[in-house]
């Protein structure tokens, strides 16, 4: 256990801003997000570490986001300039279900739909994908990226979608039991991963934390006894 406590590598998982679109069903189209709460982005700066290894899907929703995080540090953290998109990390493909009107949709399959999510995380969308393939996709890059920046720190700007995937997979949830989580604009989900590999552990320190309603800072999480 101590050995493994010497390498963890901390996830800061943060979901895009707001899509002004909120009538509409977008998945992966590539819709512009409302970077203009400037409040929030400040208060997103003074929580994500410095020096840490920074991605985005490959949407631009999450790179204006990731950007909005960046312009409010008053400290400027030359590591995150250096952000990387990965294609892997955009959220699920909805297919057909793309661009339909959001309430009409659910109506239409209020008996058929998971409570939290479009559909059983096994449905996938006709042309599309099913949060099952979401998952496959995403979680041997979170594997991959843990071991290339073992011990650091790792700021993620991606979508709710993948967030849950993320969460399923440090806790080995159901991917039906993932999609339970709330996950809000620019909340910050961290999980902490002690070592690498299948003998790894995952540490949960919070999810779906919003550092601009004057919660607890979960920068200094308290070490595992």
């Amino acid at each position: 256990m101590n050995q493994i406590s010497m390498h963890v590598t901390r996830w800061w998982w943060v979901r895009h801003a707001p899509v002004p679109d909120t009538v509409n069903i977008y998945g992966q189209n590539d819709v512009d997000s409302d970077v203009s709460d400037r409040h929030v982005f400040e208060a997103l700066a003074r929580e994500l570490p410095r020096g840490a290894a920074w991605f985005t899907s490959n949407l631009r929703r999450t790179h204006q986001t990731a950007e909005a995080i960046i312009g409010a540090m008053t400290d400027r953290d030359p590591a995150s300039a250096m952000r990387h998109p990965v294609n892997e990390f955009a959220e699920q493909h909805l297919g057909e279900w793309q661009g339909l009107n959001r309430a009409e949709f659910f109506a239409a399959r209020a008996h058929l739909s998971h409570p939290f999510w479009f559909g059983p995380a096994s449905e996938r969308a006709p042309g599309g994908e099913s949060f099952d393939d979401l998952y496959a996709r995403v979680t041997p890059v979170i594997e991959r990226l843990s071991a290339a920046h073992l011990g650091r720190d790792i700021v993620a700007v991606t979508h709710g979608g993948t967030i849950k995937a993320a969460i399923a997979h440090a806790l080995n949830l159901s991917t039906d039991a993932a999609l339970a989580f709330a996950i809000d604009n620019c909340s910050i989900t961290r999980l902490d991963q002690l070592g690498t590999g299948e003998n790894s552990l995952w540490r949960v320190v919070s999810i779906n934390h919003r550092p601009w309603t004057g919660m607890e800072s979960i920068r200094a999480a308290s070490v595992m006894a």
